[in-house]
């Protein structure tokens, strides 16, 4: 039972983050941050809390600072509403699985736009052109 305690406080903490960073932290820089995922360490000491930021790169620098600088606050306001006995410092990481898999459903969709645009024009290549005769005979 023990060895599923990181996991159990894990989901415990990233719901709350969820919570604070959404409708809590009154920092427009976080407006576009998504909490995806939150590692406990099995010390429960730190906790690695993965965030997607939409936006551009200067964006995201400055969301991820942001975080930082709130962490601290996080992390007390976790402390007063879960009945922990430690609560785990907050590291606060940039996700960017979720950016990787986007850019590869990107080319995915250009392949499949190109394969079928292709496939189109081999089709109307492959169309016989019907004689003015032809069209009487229907």
């Amino acid at each position: 039972m023990r060895a599923h305690r990181p996991e159990r406080i894990a989901e415990m903490v990233r719901e709350e983050i969820v919570q604070i960073v959404g409708y809590e932290l009154d920092d427009p820089r976080v407006e576009m941050v998504t909490v995806t995922d939150v590692r406990v360490s099995g010390d429960l000491r730190d906790a690695s809390v993965y965030v997607t930021i939409t936006g551009t790169e200067r964006e995201a620098r400055l969301a991820l600072a942001a975080l930082r600088e709130a962490a601290p606050r996080i992390r007390q306001q976790i402390a007063l509403e879960l009945s922990l006995r430690r609560v785990p410092h907050l590291h606060f990481v940039r996700d960017t699985e979720g950016e990787r898999a986007e850019r590869v459903g990107v080319l995915l969709y250009q392949l499949e736009t190109e394969r079928r645009a292709e496939q189109k024009s081999n089709d109307v290549e492959e169309e016989v052109p019907r004689s003015a005769g032809d069209e009487g005979r229907r």
